[in-house]
């Protein structure tokens, strides 16, 4: 319940500021530095991969789809659209986010980060 409060009480300041980072993304992309904008749109990725197709905070969809290849159709999707694009796209994305996913995972960086309580 801790967790689910504080979640709540993070996401009534972050959510705001999301849809204002958005409309500058947008901003950026029109009139703005490169730079900025890449960084805001891989942001918006990582964000996406998260929460619409459940993978790890700090790996893009792509990548995610190349790790899923072979077990999820929405991954097959993503692969044949961003191949239209650049060929072997998120091929090229897990080689470079892989070792990133690895350390995460090895280092216990996904793991829940407001303790518990044990009842006992």
């Amino acid at each position: 319940m801790k967790e689910r409060l504080a979640g709540f009480g993070l996401m009534t300041l972050i959510v705001p500021m999301a849809v204002l980072g958005y409309l500058l993304l947008v901003w950026i992309g029109f009139f703005g530095k490169s730079e900025r904008g890449r960084a805001g749109v891989r942001a918006l990725d990582h964000f996406v991969n998260a929460t619409l197709f459940n993978g790890y905070a700090w790996e893009s969809v792509s990548s995610h789809a190349w790790r899923e290849r072979e077990r999820r159709w929405w991954a097959r999707k993503i692969i044949w659209f961003t191949d239209l694009f650049q060929q072997d796209h998120c091929k090229r994305a897990n080689k470079r986010e892989q070792p990133v996913v690895d350390l995460v995972l090895q280092k216990g960086l996904d793991e829940q980060t407001i303790a518990r309580r044990h009842h006992g």
